[in-house]
């Protein structure tokens, strides 16, 4: 029997949550800050059935609009603007706060959020919006540049504990990816 190469779509997991997660790894923000809530939701192949051996990242601004960036304005204490959490309970999980306006206004509120998945090769990068902006949605130059019958795939919703962001891999209902 010939023995086959593994191919490059096998390489990326499922091993994403060996040595990639870590204790605190899901907080954004420490428990008990004021505003805090969780970012929950789950990553959906092309079948629409949940994956679960993703990875899923977010980078944020402050409530302030500030990052957690060497040059950057200070930003509120205990806010480090970056969580991980794994998908192995079938849903992310991730505890943050709603940001604040970013570029002193320019942009709407929003997380940006990496998305690690087996067969991809490259994480894929999309970004999260409130649905208590919706008027400062019309304005944000990224979203602005999305098709408006695809803006709702970047549209985060209420939740019991805060908000519910499903992403769709592929797909009728994919989310909007961005080529960073």
């Amino acid at each position: 029997m010939t023995s086959l190469p593994t191919t490059p779509s096998q390489t990326v997991g499922p091993f994403l949550h060996i040595g990639l997660i870590w204790d605190d790894g899901p907080y954004a923000v420490p428990l008990g800050t004021e505003g805090a809530c969780w970012l929950r939701g789950r990553v959906l192949d092309g079948a629409g059935a949940v994956i679960d051996d993703a990875l899923v990242e977010i980078w944020q601004a402050d409530p302030d609009g500030h990052f957690d960036h060497p040059g950057s304005r200070p930003v509120r204490p205990g806010f480090r603007g970056f969580a991980r959490s794994d998908t192995r309970s079938s849903e992310f999980a991730l505890h943050t706060v709603v940001p604040g306006d970013v570029d002193d206004g320019l942009q709407a509120p929003h997380i940006d959020m990496s998305v690690f998945a087996r067969g991809l090769l490259h994480r894929v990068v999309t970004r999260v919006y409130f649905p208590e902006h919706a008027d400062r949605h019309r304005t944000d130059p990224v979203l602005a540049a999305v098709p408006p019958e695809r803006r709702g795939t970047l549209i985060a919703a209420r939740g019991n504990d805060g908000y519910v962001f499903d992403v769709h891999l592929q797909g009728d209902s994919e989310t909007v990816f961005f080529d960073v």
